[in-house]
């Protein structure tokens, strides 16, 4: 063995190295390793989480430029605010961006493809004539249980005119003893000028958070609405299945807030396309944006390895939806 250090070398050493150790972190450092780290990459403008160095999704900030494989297609076109990859448990990609079949689908997003201005209708969802462009990104924060991005967004009227502000909440949890994740997500939505609005294809089909996902192997698709009077009125979905390259059946719950309006939403499924989605606004109808109060939808998914059971979904369903405990009580003076 030898004796302690006293050269003045040696301390010299030693004080650096405490130094080191008493610089504050960074902001992506702050996490455990076990805990859930966020990246920005300011290149191409993903917003990403991780745990433990294996990924849970990336935010699309910044505009993804279109890929070669799909230019000069019909509906490839640039396109930013969505999520793509969600990960499964084991880093499986979950979703899809820019399909051969159909190059506007992008991962996780949340577009409508009736938008009504100046007596006109396009089309977020299939990027004609509307477009969601980046406006700030709010806050992008890592922690031991959960990560937070939060970003603003504004659809902009033949990709020139604002019309509308939105601030997406994107809130990650660290997954449990079984893997599964919880993921939520709001959506704030107000309208910039008057007299925007929104509706479903042909007012009756898809329209809201659609998700495009590469769940094809075995795939078993199932959702529930809770019947009128139902207490609770619960509304989940689920779609199941081995995604492409994966070893094992992955699955993608979406848990529908109570509190959204026109709840609750109708389920949407293409089978073909893994496709499955919670409506919005309810069919026959068009949703009136407003300047003054913000449209505010809510939503969460549940990644977890193989399908979950009807009583496990509807367990989930409740917790999402289990009012606040009152606040804690003011101390006495």
């Amino acid at each position: 063995m030898t004796g302690p250090c006293t050269s003045s070398r040696c301390l010299v050493a030693i004080g650096a190295l405490a130094a080191l150790a008493a610089l504050p972190a960074r902001a992506e450092d702050k996490a455990a390793p076990t805990g859930l780290t966020v990246r920005h990459d300011r290149q191409t403008g993903a917003v990403t989480i991780a745990q433990g160095g294996t990924p849970v999704l990336s935010y699309r900030f910044a505009t993804v430029p279109v890929p070669d494989r799909v230019k000069g297609k019909k509906y490839a076109e640039a396109r930013s605010d969505y999520i793509h990859p969600l990960h499964g448990p084991a880093g499986e990609v979950l979703t899809a961006d820019y399909p051969t079949d159909h190059p506007h689908h992008r991962g996780v997003y949340w577009a409508w493809p009736e938008v009504y201005y100046k007596g006109q209708k396009r089309d977020l969802h299939a990027l004609q004539g509307v477009f969601a462009r980046p406006g700030r990104l709010v806050r992008a924060e890592g922690g031991p249980k959960v990560a937070v991005i939060e970003a603003e967004s504004v659809w902009k009227w033949g990709d020139t005119e604002p019309i509308v502000n939105e601030r997406a909440l994107i809130r990650a949890r660290a997954a449990d003893a079984d893997g599964g994740r919880s993921i939520d997500l709001e959506f704030r939505i107000t309208a910039l000028v008057d007299g925007v609005a929104l509706a479903r294809r042909g007012q009756g089909l898809y329209g809201g958070l659609n998700l495009r996902s590469t769940l094809h192997g075995g795939q078993k698709i199932a959702h529930h609405t809770g019947p009128p009077g139902a207490a609770p009125r619960r509304n989940w979905g689920q779609i199941a299945g081995v995604p492409e390259g994966g070893k094992g059946p992955v699955a993608i719950a979406f848990l529908e807030h109570a509190g959204n309006p026109d709840y609750p939403g109708e389920w949407i499924q293409y089978p073909e396309l893994a496709w499955l989605q919670p409506t919005f606004p309810a069919k026959g109808t068009k949703f009136d944006l407003s300047k003054d109060k913000p449209l505010l939808l809510r939503y969460r998914l549940w990644v977890r390895p193989g399908a979950a059971t009807g009583e496990q979904l509807a367990a989930a369903w409740d917790r999402y939806n289990k009012p606040p405990g009152p606040a804690p009580a003011k101390e006495q003076k």
